[in-house]
């Protein structure tokens, strides 16, 4: 018999996730800040809840897909949260990017409740979301691990148990390290590319065929191409989680010059307010650095 879920963060990628798992027969009970994210999803057949407090009373597995830190600690541990109706046999499974090391303090929190908390962050974007193919990173228990894997097959086509609690978010860090640094060097190349005289259609379809192609290229090159920067992936997202990946790096002593200068660029993103644009937009920045324009009617 399948667990009774909850989902509480019905966002960009929290909508069609908790949907996918609708559409593989589990009923779902959500929540979320917008009273529109909960009605698009209770229209695909959730249970609408008034808070995270009935959505994990009423769920064996709750899945936690916030913005960061401060939003999933209110909706563990604040007015309405979660923790007073956890308990033994009950999971929560926070899927958002978060830091690393309050991971670990909520995850003892919730043990110490009865239940335990899985850090699961997800890569793929906003298209990986809606097609069930999301790269799944998790750190926890094994045997919770276990209980929710047919979960995240639903969800993902990637999964992965990466170690203990935080080691899901760390991983996850080092994802968002590689990502935004390859975003701003597609910004480079296909800059000095089109100002070189070639069309930007044919930098993506040589690009995307070597050696230099990835993920960036495959998921949002023609996006760039095309000018559209409607997000999957907020840049102000990315913004965050390189700030992330940086703290924990201070942590570890660990040297991120490549990092902190891509951190600088997204950080130029933010004062330009294009925060809410797709991550793919700090080729803008690199844009006006060249003083030229890739992609679009020129």
């Amino acid at each position: 018999m399948k667990p009774v879920l909850g989902f509480v963060g019905l966002g960009i990628m929290g909508r069609p996730m908790a949907i996918n798992l609708l559409k593989a027969g589990y009923a779902v009970h959500i929540n979320s800040l917008l009273a529109s994210e909960v009605e698009s999803v209770a229209a695909a057949g959730g249970i609408a809840e008034a808070s995270a407090f009935e959505v994990a009373g009423k769920a064996d597995i709750s899945i936690v897909m916030v913005p960061n830190t401060p939003q999933v600690e209110a909706i563990l541990f604040g007015d309405g949260g979660m923790l007073p109706a956890l308990g033994p046999g009950k999971i929560v499974v926070d899927m958002s990017t978060i830091a690393a090391l309050p991971t670990r303090e909520f995850a003892e929190r919730v043990k110490a409740a009865g239940a335990r908390l899985l850090d699961a962050p997800v890569s793929g974007g906003d298209k990986g979301a809606i097609a069930g193919t999301l790269s799944i990173m998790v750190g926890g228990e094994a045997e919770a691990f276990e209980r929710c894997k047919p979960i995240f097959e639903v969800l993902g086509k990637r999964i992965t148990h990466v170690g203990g609690n935080g080691a899901g978010q760390g991983v996850k860090s080092c994802c968002q390290v590689l990502s935004a640094a390859t975003m701003a060097a597609i910004g480079e190349a296909m800059a000095m590319g089109v100002k070189a005289g070639v069309e930007a259609k044919t930098l993506l379809e040589v690009m995307s065929a070597g050696y230099c192609r990835c993920g960036c290229l495959e998921i949002r090159g023609e996006q760039i191409v095309n000018r559209n920067f409607e997000p999957g992936f907020k840049s102000k997202l990315q913004y965050k989680d390189l700030n992330l990946a940086l703290e924990l790096a201070r942590g570890l002593d660990v040297p991120m010059p490549i990092a902190s200068l891509v951190t600088e660029f997204y950080k130029s993103c933010m004062a330009k307010g294009l925060g809410e644009e797709d991550h793919s937009n700090v080729v803008k920045v690199v844009e006006e650095m060249a003083g030229v324009i890739i992609g679009g009617k020129r």
